[in-house]
């Protein structure tokens, strides 16, 4: 969503609850995505993961976006989990057979597809995630999966297996636009 995710978000969870046949009451752990990703939408999720593990006393999972996204596609090879960042650069993360094989980056778009390359070593790279799509010129990326956002199935999976944190804190790879007004 580009907008309206702190009206949405509480609704959407009650009536997936709801699908689910569950009382929130019954969750045992929330996992958020972390990042990184657009600023408001991690502070909202994040806000709304704390306040509903603090409301049930339930544990919570730290899952990065870009580990949900790998983690999305079914791949056995190296995949490339992107994330347009704007002005010109991606959040990337390669992974081979689910494992990462970086950090979280952000890179200048022709930066990041170099460092995959390099990185690739002469193999394919599936690239996935909504900036897949920028790649799609660079000679290591042989397929392009433009997921939008992590599948949910997929976020279970990494959150059974997560540590439980009591700290759910937003991975930031650059500073915020916004600035302080002048006096």
């Amino acid at each position: 969503m580009e907008r309206g995710q702190q009206e949405r978000l509480a609704p959407m969870a009650r009536e997936v609850a709801q699908e689910a046949g569950l009382e929130f009451r019954e969750l045992t752990r929330i996992a958020a995505t972390v990042g990184p990703g657009s600023f408001t939408g991690l502070r909202v999720g994040l806000a709304f993961a704390k306040g509903l593990r603090m409301a049930l006393g339930c544990e919570a999972a730290a899952i990065g976006t870009l580990d949900g996204l790998a983690a999305s596609v079914d791949a056995d090879g190296l995949v490339a989990a992107v994330i347009d960042a704007r002005r010109g650069q991606v959040y990337w993360r390669l992974f081979e057979a689910g494992r990462p094989l970086t950090e979280p980056q952000i890179s200048p778009l022709p930066e990041a597809g170099d460092q995959m390359r390099k990185l690739a070593d002469g193999r394919s790279v599936l690239a996935a995630g909504p900036g897949a799509h920028l790649l799609g010129d660079w000679p290591a990326v042989t397929a392009i999966r433009d997921v939008m956002a992590p599948d949910l199935a997929a976020l279970a999976r990494l959150a059974s297996r997560a540590r439980a944190t009591c700290a759910l804190q937003p991975l930031y790879l650059r500073a915020p636009d916004v600035r302080a007004s002048a006096p």
